[in-house]
């Protein structure tokens, strides 16, 4: 499928989402790549403390996700364009991520529960295509059919002229989060707004 079917493709809301889990689990290896997303996080990096990240780089923390993957709820959801999977997408109760509520940058601002999505990446192939904004509103229907009214996230905004590196793009770019509807609503560290999207 050309970049221009891609687009008229999301543009009729035809990216479909799914929990990840034993039947998933080769579409998310996929996504992710040899590298597991980067340098062998497999999406672990906000779950665990960074000794125990570190100790667990590469195969470990694959482990420890296809443990996550068998339970639920699912640890996050993967992003289709048709049969292709094109994203990945961790999602769920900010006490689902440990790192993020320890964080001094992207702690809590409220009481209110929130659906965080602290991690969202898109599969190699795919990038440079504008898909994020579209991987982002899937990812929000997803989460308002759990019945969660707020999605909370983190991503980073990179300076004028820059572009932002695999290990800090995996929060997502505040630009996509924009057109995909969030509002910023704090801001502790000048690249790193906090974003909400209301799902009503």
């Amino acid at each position: 499928m050309s970049t221009d079917e891609r687009g008229k493709a999301r543009a009729k809301g035809a990216l479909d989402v799914r929990e990840l889990c034993a039947k998933t689990w080769g579409d998310f290896e996929r996504v992710l790549g040899s590298n597991g997303g980067a340098r062998g996080c497999w999406c672990m990096h906000w779950r665990l403390s960074i000794s125990e990240w570190m100790e667990g780089k590469g195969e470990g923390n694959r482990r420890a996700m296809k443990r996550l993957a068998s339970r639920r709820p699912a640890p996050g959801v993967l992003v289709y364009d048709g049969d292709e999977p094109v994203a990945w997408c961790a999602m769920g109760p900010r006490s689902s991520f440990p790192r993020v509520e320890r964080s001094p940058v992207l702690a809590g601002i409220d009481d209110e529960p929130v659906c965080a999505i602290p991690c969202i990446f898109v599969r190699r192939q795919y990038r440079g295509a504008g898909l994020l904004p579209a991987v982002l509103d899937a990812v929000c229907d997803h989460a308002a059919t759990l019945d969660h009214r707020i999605v909370e996230g983190y991503p980073v905004e990179p300076r004028s002229g820059r572009r932002a590196g695999s290990d800090t793009a995996m929060t997502g770019v505040a630009s996509a989060f924009l057109d995909a509807g969030f509002t910023e609503v704090a801001r502790r560290k000048a690249d790193r707004p906090i974003m909400r999207r209301s799902l009503g």
